[in-house]
């Protein structure tokens, strides 16, 4: 066992990330992000508020929000509650640092290998997602999130450029249920 090398997959199962252009929509698996989900212990909001703005360089957005600024991104993801992402290659122990800055104010927990996540971006991307879930895309802003029901799978809808391009996180244990859904609704586009 001495010549034991592990190697990384992504979520679809490949060495490298898989991607698809069907009918002018881009769809791709992006395994570049470590994740983190944050969340405040009851009476401490205020606390990791400010420390995540410190670690960040913006605010932790509300309800329905998203927000960013170098490296990294979060998301809202229910009352006290964030997910934090950042390159992979430069934060590989996201939960480690964001442990650290939060202190004892938050519960932080490594998130990486347990979601996956796509890039879907075109013209007639509003379309695509009227076929596969119940949220008014259209309506959506940029930097705007939200939980929903994807093909059965619990997902997080995050609006990149609206009427553009949205991100889609899954359970990784879904990525190929997902990414079959993902194509088979760009190609039911007349």
């Amino acid at each position: 066992m001495d010549n034991l090398a592990l190697l990384p997959r992504c979520a679809l199962g490949g060495d490298k990330p898989e991607a698809r252009l069907i009918g002018g929509l881009r769809i791709s698996e992006n395994p570049g992000l470590a994740m983190a989900s944050l969340a405040a212990r009851a009476g401490q909001e205020g606390d990791v508020l400010k420390a995540a703005r410190k670690l960040t360089g913006f605010a932790l957005p509300g309800p329905g929000g998203m927000a960013g600024a170098g490296d990294w991104q979060a998301f809202w993801a229910g009352p006290g509650q964030w997910l934090l992402t950042a390159p992979f290659a430069s934060h590989e122990d996201i939960a480690r640092i964001v442990k650290s800055a939060v202190a004892g104010a938050a519960s932080v927990t490594e998130q990486t290998d347990g979601w996956v996540r796509f890039e879907i971006a075109g013209a007639r991307i509003c379309e695509m997602f009227e076929r596969l879930c119940n949220v008014d895309v259209r309506a959506m802003k940029s930097g705007q999130a939200t939980r929903c029901q994807i093909e059965h799978l619990g997902s997080f809808l995050l609006c990149q450029e609206a009427g553009a391009a949205f991100s889609v996180l899954t359970l990784r244990s879904g990525a190929r249920s997902m990414f079959h859904a993902l194509e088979t609704a760009a190609r039911s586009l007349p």
